[in-house]
């Protein structure tokens, strides 16, 4: 398994889908861009390719384009709620720079493309 999806995120995540179209799969992986140089890329897409890893993931259909794997590798997706409302929250154990925002990041052999913030 190439991530982790806990019970909070699999909830949040199954009630987002409902708005969707039946095929619709779960997209995770990164991007160029952020403070430290790579951003996280979470969204719905029904669209694969061969480039794509599929799996299910705590009953999630998960789609990972396979060049992002090294660099998400083990990577924990939660939900947490609080007072203020409440959103994802991502846990990269490869991420060796994170930038206060929480959503970008560096990877020890990915560095990306920083923006200025």
């Amino acid at each position: 398994m190439v991530l982790t999806i806990t019970d909070q995120a699999k909830l949040q995540i199954q009630e987002m889908m409902e708005q969707e179209s039946e095929d619709v799969r779960l997209r995770f992986g990164v991007k160029g861009g952020g403070c430290s140089g790579l951003s996280y890329a979470l969204g719905f897409d029904e669209a694969t390719s061969n480039d794509d890893h599929l799996e299910v993931i705590n009953e999630i259909p998960v789609s990972i384009n396979k060049e992002d794997i090294s660099i998400i590798e083990g990577t924990t997706i939660d939900f947490k709620q609080n007072m203020m409302g409440g959103g994802f929250t991502i846990d990269n154990p490869n991420a060796i720079v994170s930038c206060g925002c929480g959503s970008s990041f560096k990877a020890e052999e990915h560095e990306g493309t920083p923006e200025n913030c």
